[in-house]
């Protein structure tokens, strides 16, 4: 057994060189972000998007946000990048957009929602309302609007050619808001303002609702094509699905298939807990690898390593430290009565469940939620293993039963991240078979830590008789 045990450290130990590989590469990938920023310059076009306060996950958002915003960068785009940012967003993340990511931030007011009485209203949609600022930005010709779950795959410029409101559908009947193009101006903006004091129908309460319903032709309105010449256009038009691919396309067939325009830009709507910046969303949803490719080159993950590298380093010592103690963490000798046993026994199964279960809990919960997948779940195994280990050898279970859920979830990653599937349905199909297949195992494994427990109290394992 000891052998073992060390041999499952040394597999452990990968997440540590990971580890100094990644600091490693932030470390070249921030002297070459110096070298490389550009001067402030203005442009008469921008991207924009918008940050405020008050959802459990704002700094998610606000990375999210960086990392877009150096990507567009990186692709030496002709446009100033701005953020819109209500005034409670806090002030170390504004001088860092601006001072570190060339942002040009822009401070504005809460947008008072007046739909959150509504009875589909969800409360993490009260200030998405703010995105109307976009049209008070006078200053450009035109501005593309961006949610923060937008990966660019090349150079847009083009869409700056488009006309007063350009959107796309990746719903077959309403275009979606986390990308479109407008041209600023005052008087859209307050008519919008007043639009909201007089109470405009708005199905959803947020910002989708609101300007889908503000321009409700747009599928009546013709194709965008951007002029060979560079002309900006006058008008309303629909872009291409090319311009907002939605990830829920790639994963029917694994790749992307949309002939019908220029694959630029994906977006990641949906479950909100499943945004690719989260490192347990890979390999569920494999395409977020794309989005930490782009982080990686980019913003890097300097901010989240000496978190991961205490972690990692704790978890390592409780296994050496857990194995080295293993003889004497079971002789504890409590007097007892006769009469006790039935509690005792009933007592100790309830620990070595929750112990069981906060082994899986606890590492996940501590994780930062932004590092790299790979990263992520290295250290979740390496902190589930350490945490089970305190658990076998406190309790004198048995190793294999207990790690069963360990392996099983070892295997599902696996068979999720499996690369040469043809197509999504076979996958699915694939990690279905395999949680088929392994729940026997499961509760077999259950079944065994149970019976342990109880031989180990009938033969005194645990309180043996004193005095």
């Amino acid at each position: 057994m000891a052998k073992g045990s060390i041999g499952i450290s040394k597999i452990l130990l990968l997440p540590l060189l990971l580890l100094v590989l990644e600091t490693t590469a932030f470390s070249e990938n921030h002297q070459l972000k110096q070298q490389q920023r550009r001067p402030r310059q203005y442009y008469r076009n921008a991207y924009a998007t918008m940050m405020y306060m008050g959802t459990p996950r704002d700094y998610e958002f606000y990375v999210a946000t960086r990392v877009m915003i150096r990507s567009l960068s990186r692709l030496h785009v002709a446009a100033d990048l701005v953020v819109i940012a209500s005034p409670d967003v806090p002030l170390r993340w504004i001088q860092t957009l601006e001072q570190e990511d060339g942002a040009k931030v822009v401070r504005v007011e809460n947008l008072n929602n007046p739909y959150s009485n509504q009875h589909n209203f969800d409360k993490r949609f009260k200030l998405t309302l703010n995105k109307l600022y976009a049209w008070s930005l006078v200053d450009y010709d035109r501005v593309v609007m961006l949610d923060a779950d937008n990966l660019f795959l090349r150079n847009a410029d083009e869409l700056f050619q488009c006309g007063q409101f350009c959107a796309a559908f990746i719903n077959p009947c309403i275009f979606h808001t986390g990308l479109f193009v407008l041209q600023p101006s005052m008087e859209v903006f307050k008519d919008m303002l007043h639009e909201l004091k007089v109470g405009r129908d708005n199905p959803d309460g947020a910002d989708q609702g609101f300007i889908g319903g503000y321009f409700p032709d747009l599928l009546d309105q013709p194709l965008f094509r951007a002029p060979p010449n560079g002309s900006k256009l006058n008008g309303t038009y629909r872009l291409p699905l090319g311009y907002q691919m939605d990830a829920s396309y790639y994963y029917l067939r694994l790749h992307w298939s949309v002939p019908c325009g220029p694959n630029s830009v994906i977006t990641f709507p949906g479950a909100p807990w499943l945004k690719p910046w989260y490192w347990w969303s890979w390999p569920v949803l494999p395409l977020g690898i794309s989005w930490h490719a782009q982080r990686q080159q980019t913003l890097g993950y300097g901010a989240e390593m000496p978190v991961v590298l205490i972690q990692s380093l704790i978890y390592l010592g409780i296994i050496a430290m857990t194995r080295m103690a293993r003889p004497n963490i079971s002789k504890l000798c409590y007097r007892r009565s006769d009469k006790s046993i039935t509690l005792i026994h009933t007592v100790l199964k309830m620990i070595a469940a929750w112990s069981i279960v906060a082994a899986y809990v606890v590492p996940f919960v501590l994780i930062p939620h932004t590092i790299h997948p790979l990263l992520g779940w290295g250290l979740y195994f390496l902190g589930t293993f350490a945490l089970c280990f305190i658990a076998i050898n406190a309790l004198l279970l048995p190793m294999l039963p207990v790690l069963a859920l360990w392996l099983g979830f070892l295997g599902v990653l696996f068979v999720m991240a499996f690369p040469w599937y043809p197509d999504g349905v076979i996958r699915a199909l694939s990690v279905f078979a395999y949680a088929f297949c392994a729940a026997p195992f499961a509760w077999l494994s259950v079944v065994k830590v149970m019976s342990s427990i109880q031989a180990a109290v009938e033969r005194e394992a645990y309180f043996p008789k004193i005095g």
